[in-house]
């Protein structure tokens, strides 16, 4: 691990951690340059664990050893700056731990990640990060095989879709899928049945549905506010729903991810 002390803002080799807050430039910056940001040493290390290579590391000193651990053997630079240094870089308190500017791997291919599958956890145009994030851990934690993200998706490697799912965006493998069109036949073709959670008066309650749950099923849920688009639902073998109480219809899509795949793996 290579230590360098950096005095001063301006330095040229930080640049890849400025204007970390401006999420326009983030959705540029990181797809298109090949990068995605990792904050805290425990989100990092299972970065590394997940055979994802770091060009570069920001830290405070207090952070040092931490890093150290988290890299391994790796070999990359960390960048160690004061709290002004690293504040006036990124233009936010970082208070949660180093920052990693990951090398962003090549996207698996659909039927990669299906081969093995049996209960996926489908994502369209999810527009929240923290949302996104929220439904990855949910995904982990209650045995889905994999996430499969819309085209409009928010991106699951954002900072802060990476840090609210602790990082298990890098333990369930995932990958983006096309439009409908082309999304729903390469599912059916692997032997998933699309299973759409909607409000709609041909429902089916999720307790009905998982008690006589297919073999391999695609979990599908919509963006927040509007729900699931009209092709999404017309691409979908049956429409479940959450019974609710207490007046209320729906529940937050992370929320709503979790309920249903507990009830799917139990």
């Amino acid at each position: 691990m290579e230590l360098v002390h950096v005095a001063g803002p301006d330095d040229r080799r930080l640049d890849d951690y400025r204007s970390l807050t401006d999420v326009a430039l983030r959705r540029v910056r990181e797809p298109e340059g090949g990068l995605y940001m990792a904050e805290s040493a425990k989100v990092i290390a299972r970065a590394v664990q997940a055979g994802h290579r770091p060009r570069s590391v920001l830290t405070q000193a207090k952070w040092v050893d931490a890093i150290e651990e988290a890299l391994g053997d790796i070999d990359a630079p960390v960048y160690v700056a004061s709290d002004e240094v690293s504040e006036q870089v990124t233009g936010f308190a970082i208070h949660r731990g180093p920052l990693a500017a990951m090398h962003r791997p090549v996207e698996r291919p659909l039927a990669e990640v299906l081969d093995d599958a049996r209960l996926v956890l489908v994502l369209e145009d999810v527009s929240d990060h923290t949302n996104v994030g929220a439904a990855f851990r949910a995904a982990a934690a209650l045995g889905a095989d994999a996430v499969l993200v819309s085209p409009r998706c928010a991106d699951p490697l954002y900072r802060r879709s990476v840090r609210v799912s602790m990082g298990t965006v890098f333990q369930v493998p995932w990958t983006r899928i096309g439009e409908w069109a082309e999304a729903a036949p390469a599912l059916h073709g692997a032997g998933f049945r699309i299973a759409a959670l909607a409000l709609r008066d041909d429902a089916v309650d999720l307790d009905v549905y998982a008690a006589e749950r297919p073999d391999r099923v695609a979990l599908l849920l919509g963006t927040e506010g509007d729900g699931l688009t009209s092709q999404a639902l017309a691409a979908a073998d049956s429409v479940v729903t959450i019974p609710m109480q207490g007046g209320v219809d729906s529940l937050n899509v992370a929320s709503a991810a979790a309920v249903a795949l507990w009830a799917l793996t139990h």
